[in-house]
């Protein structure tokens, strides 16, 4: 196995996550919050699509889809383009809204974006740096496993957020 078949396995993992914990649920079940200060399963899925977006179109040099494809339009927020949810205090978290359908949707396009990057991938591409901001620079190696990581805890909250609200 490659480095690139398992860098595709764990985003497809995502995925599978992803749209258990949205599929089929209605705008209550999207955006409610345990308490007031607490992520909703909509920001939370937003959110971690975002990250992704942002992040893997950078390392691959591509815009992102949110804004190559009509995504900030159709979800009509009331945000700035560049937004990913970074510093979101619970006011901001509360403005994200969107159907079941549309964070999927979403999803899968920044997904499919994401296996069409991975698809050209060689173990020679994975210490390229992609982020100097950093000390140390980041390479491609560790900015992948990073989003994975993240998509991957947010996912999983926003599973767990469903269960709650199944519960309740």
């Amino acid at each position: 196995m490659t480095s690139a078949e398992v860098l595709t396995d764990a985003f497809e993992r995502i995925r599978e996550v992803v749209h258990h914990a949205v599929d089929g649920l209605g705008e209550d079940a999207l955006t409610y919050r345990v308490d007031p200060d607490a992520n909703s399963i909509a920001w939370l899925v937003w959110h971690l699509t975002r990250v992704q977006d942002d992040h893997l179109a950078d390392a691959a040099g591509v815009e992102q889809v949110w804004t190559a494809r009509g995504w900030y339009d159709r979800f009509g927020l009331s945000i700035d383009p560049s937004d990913t949810g970074y510093g979101h205090g619970s006011g901001d978290v509360a403005r994200i809204t969107a159907s079941a359908e549309l964070l999927t949707a979403y999803y899968d396009a920044v997904h499919q974006q994401t296996l069409d990057f991975l698809k050209g991938l060689t173990d020679d591409d994975l210490p390229r740096i992609v982020d100097r901001r950093w000390d140390p620079p980041v390479t491609l190696g560790v900015r992948l496993v990073s989003v994975i990581s993240d998509d991957l805890q947010h996912a999983g909250q926003a599973e767990y957020l469903r269960g709650v609200f199944d519960r309740r």
